[in-house]
């Protein structure tokens, strides 16, 4: 892929596909990292002439206009961070976007609004998506890709405007792909994988092709009861995918058979219900009440979990431990974030809901090799699938 350093970008408009879709709380952003982790690549923009015109989505507005998912209270926060004045562009490549764009002088940033108010980004159509592309690259002479966290959707902005205008992925995009390749490519070993969230369905990709490649896979969250499921435990109101169990079956003998040391929760936080002061006990995770669901994993499989990754060289984590959002459930979660916290392996953080547990417990970032932007992304990749947005920017 091209870089920054090959483009010429000085007093001409650049098209910048930032990932920007922040978590909020009415108009106030309650996770800014996706933001932050935009930054270097508009500021180094900007910093060398170019008339900067950044793009992003946010939410699922799903081609309709909905105030709420407005990217203006993103644009007064990149302003912030940038030091400078955004403008903003109230439509994305109308009347606003078009005058906003002519506005713009060397150095100077626009930000336009939700690309996902038009249903040309998302369309399955290629000729609806391509004539949306068309009017977004009309905007602007060159493009940069720097949206990791959206590379993995066949979005017009992401996909089909890098191949009408010249191109190149910029500073974040690069830094992720550098990660995923030593992730995939020169991995050093003992190689841990841990996994969470609430859906097996989610990963069973990333899953398959891991088994190929790792030491040990550490199994948590809502995904876990699946495979306690699978192993014939009783579970009783825990999150569980029936329709899964043969597909688990299979991984766990696929890791018998190859060696890989596939390790699931020894214990729970079992509560009476899902809310963040119910009551709960700890109890065998092979165990659990009937009228009980594991909302986090247990002190002894928190132990387990650190004794896994103490002599681990690369790990990847990808998914909370339990419901860090709630205080109550949040200790397993913390307690694989500290394992890797001044660890002297290659930790990575897989985005999405991990590096989103990993500021709102105020864990330090600088503790990881790396946070990724992009969780579904980052595993679309470890899965060995193309992702489109990537393809665009390598051609």
């Amino acid at each position: 892929m091209r870089t920054l350093d090959d483009l010429d970008v000085k007093g001409r408009r650049v098209l910048v596909r930032a990932d920007l879709n922040v978590p909020l709380d009415g108009e106030t952003i309650t996770d800014d990292g996706r933001i932050r982790a935009s930054v270097p690549t508009i500021r180094a923009l900007a910093g060398r002439g170019a008339k900067v015109i950044v793009c992003a989505h946010l939410g699922r507005p799903k081609g309709q206009v909905k105030p709420e998912f407005s990217l203006r209270p993103v644009a007064r926060r990149l302003g912030e961070l940038l030091g400078q004045d955004v403008a903003f562009a109230t439509d994305v490549a109308g009347p606003s976007a078009r005058s906003t764009v002519e506005e713009l002088q060397e150095g100077q940033v626009a930000l336009l609004e939700n690309l996902r108010y038009e249903p040309g980004e998302e369309s399955k159509d290629d000729a609806t998506r391509e004539a949306f592309a068309a009017e977004l690259a009309g905007l602007a002479e060159l493009y940069v890709g720097d949206g990791f966290g959206a590379v993995h959707r066949k979005h017009a902005s992401v996909y089909d405007v890098p191949r009408l205008l010249p191109h190149a992925a910029g500073g974040l995009v690069v830094a992720e792909v550098e990660v995923l390749r030593r992730l995939t490519e020169a991995t050093e070993r003992p190689y841990v994988v841990v996994l969470g969230g609430a859906k097996v369905s989610d990963k069973l990709g990333v899953i398959a092709n891991l088994l190929t490649k790792v030491d040990r896979l550490l199994i948590g969250g809502g995904m876990a009861y699946t495979f306690l499921k699978a192993q014939g435990y009783e579970v009783g109101g825990s999150l569980l995918q029936d329709d899964q169990l043969d597909q688990v079956r299979g991984f766990l003998n696929e890791a018998a058979k190859r060696g890989v040391d596939l390790v699931l929760p020894v214990d729970v936080l079992a509560a009476t219900h899902f809310a963040e002061d119910a009551p709960y006990d700890v109890v065998e995770a092979d165990a659990i009440p009937a009228d009980r669901q594991g909302l986090d994993i247990g002190p002894r499989t928190r132990e387990l979990f650190a004794s896994k990754l103490a002599d681990a060289r690369t790990v990847f984590w990808n998914g909370p431990m339990g419901v860090f959002e709630f205080d109550e459930f949040a200790g397993g979660t913390r307690a694989v974030a500290e394992a890797l916290i001044g660890s002297e392996a290659f930790t990575v953080v897989g985005g999405g809901d991990s590096a989103a547990a990993v500021r709102k417990l105020g864990l330090p970032e600088d503790g990881f090799s790396h946070i990724s932007t992009g969780g579904g992304a980052s595993l679309e990749y470890l899965e060995g699938k193309t992702l489109p947005g990537l393809a665009a920017l390598e051609d």
